[in-house]
């Protein structure tokens, strides 16, 4: 009864004239910017963050959240047309929306994927209410050593699900905490990594990291691997489903948001894992298998509700424990750092009015998402026709007057274009952004909880293991880490016995 009373106070602040401008504003942008290949949520909410120091932080959060979801809906759009995702997350999507839309059915696929994108965020969004506060009431309870145990999980778990290896994972981890660890010691006062600049004593701001290593480094890749011309955008009508659509997709929706809702909580966990075996589901339980591979509508309504209500799930560990599970919530934290709020268990006692406004323009966002998306599906395709030499010289530009704006300094340019050659760098050789920009945020956040834990425990490394709630961690952290062997053993036991 608690939540529901803070959630209605939630809506007396989110449905004020201002904020609903500001969630269909982002809803606007979000959808455009998504819709765009290569350019999803992630760089959105980075490149808009310097625009924002003026803002209320609530109207901030609120429109980052419009970006966010209507991004992820924009990604599938250009998935399902040109088979081009404009994210991770809208993967799947072109598995069965694109030879949906070659067969001329392309408005029910993109019909499909915006009522998916409802259900999954309404859905998503009520169980974030529901266990919000909860997980919030239980993180006050946990300490130092349990705080660093999290953290390693999230380290370790996003180096391990992400890119095609471990080691790569491991790299840009690596990456993300020295860039970390650039600046004054929060502890001793000693210099680490500034190369006697003072300028580098404040440490490398997250805005610039953000910014750098997703728009520059992006924009980069792309100019060294831009083709001339590219795929004509597929005409589409008015999006519509008929009631055989209806019957075949109403499950699919009801059921993608219990797969993607769990996999969005946990440390990186992200859309991309849930949209895959939704996609599995729905393929074992359908009807009409022989549809699979040439436009079948379920697999594009499952996976689409659950990249959805995998969006609100990294919600709950981002605003209860400050842990991002995805390069957007990464990016949101630092938006909250940047207003100097610190998103954990206090957060709901400390900043109700943003919280509760933050989660009740997300039940608004999803109408807002619904009701332009429909209608305006023809206008995305038209984007797509955007020469890509304007759209990333223009990306270079604002990413760069954002940077500047952040401290006034050139030498803020010098370093996002620094970091912009990492990012590129990173694509060059398939190391995922993401445990990068992990590093960067939570690295000195771990140290400080490492240096807290032993300082309790007389330096004693059993200071890091003395709670169950850290012992059980730790025991999650080696199941992980052994997970890849286990499997070769059981598969390499299966087949002696087949043999």
């Amino acid at each position: 009864m608690n939540a529901l009373n803070s959630l209605m106070d939630g809506f007396g602040t989110a449905l004020t004239p201002v904020n609903l401008l500001w969630a269909a504003l982002g809803v606007l942008l979000g959808t455009a910017i998504g819709v765009l290949p290569g350019i999803g949520p992630a760089m959105a909410v980075a490149l808009l963050l310097p625009v924002t120091y003026g803002l209320d932080p609530v109207a901030a959060f609120i429109m980052f959240a419009g970006i966010y979801y209507g991004a992820m809906f924009g990604g599938s759009t250009t998935s399902i047309l040109l088979n081009t995702p404009g994210e991770s997350a809208a993967v799947v999507a072109a598995m069965e929306g694109n030879p949906m839309a070659k067969a001329g059915r392309g408005a029910q696929a993109l019909a499909a994927a915006a009522i998916g994108h409802f259900a999954g965020g309404m859905i998503g969004t009520i169980l974030l209410v529901a266990l919000a506060p909860t997980v919030a009431d239980l993180a006050v309870d946990i300490g130092a050593p349990d705080y660093f145990a999290i953290m390693v999980l999230a380290f370790i778990a996003v180096t391990s699900v992400l890119g095609s290896s471990r080691v790569r994972g491991l790299a840009s981890l690596l990456i993300g905490l020295t860039i970390g660890l650039v600046g004054l010691d929060q502890m001793t006062g000693q210099q680490r990594l500034t190369f006697g600049s003072l300028q580098l004593a404040d440490g490398v701001d997250v805005v610039i990291v953000a910014v750098g290593l997703f728009a520059i480094g992006e924009a980069l890749w792309v100019a060294a691997h831009l083709r001339r011309g590219g795929a004509e955008p597929i005409p589409v009508g008015r999006p519509w489903l008929g009631r055989a659509d209806v019957k075949r997709t109403w499950k699919s929706w009801l059921r993608g948001p219990f797969i993607g809702f769990p996999f969005g909580a946990i440390p990186a966990g992200g859309a991309e894992i849930p949209t895959f075996l939704s996609y599995v589901t729905e393929k074992r339980l359908s009807k009409h298998k022989d549809e699979w591979g040439k436009g079948a509508i379920e697999g594009v309504a499952g996976p689409e509700s659950a990249a959805s209500a995998s969006a609100a799930g990294t919600l709950v560990s981002m605003l209860t424990l400050g842990l991002p599970t995805t390069a957007v919530a990464a990016v949101m934290l630092a938006a909250f750092q940047q207003y100097g709020i610190q998103p954990g268990p206090l957060l709901f006692e400390r900043e109700p009015e943003l919280v509760w406004g933050l989660i009740a323009s997300l039940f608004v966002g999803m109408v807002l998402l619904l009701a332009l998306n429909l209608p305006l599906a023809p206008v995305w395709a038209k984007l797509l026709r955007i020469p890509r030499p304007y759209l990333y010289a223009g990306i270079m530009f604002f990413a760069a007057v954002g940077a500047y704006a952040v401290g006034g300094e050139v030498v803020d340019l010098v370093i996002l274009l620094v970091i912009g050659l990492i990012g590129f760098g990173m694509r060059r050789y398939g190391l995922p952004i993401l445990p990068a920009v992990i590093g960067v945020i939570l690295g000195p956040n771990a140290e400080q909880q490492l240096r807290r834990a032993l300082q309790i425990s007389d330096g004693s490394v059993s200071g890091l293991v003395d709670t169950p709630f850290s012992v059980t961690v730790y025991a999650v952290i080696a199941l992980l880490l052994a997970w890849p062997l286990i499997k070769r053993l059981v598969v390499r036991g299966r087949s002696r016995t087949d043999a």
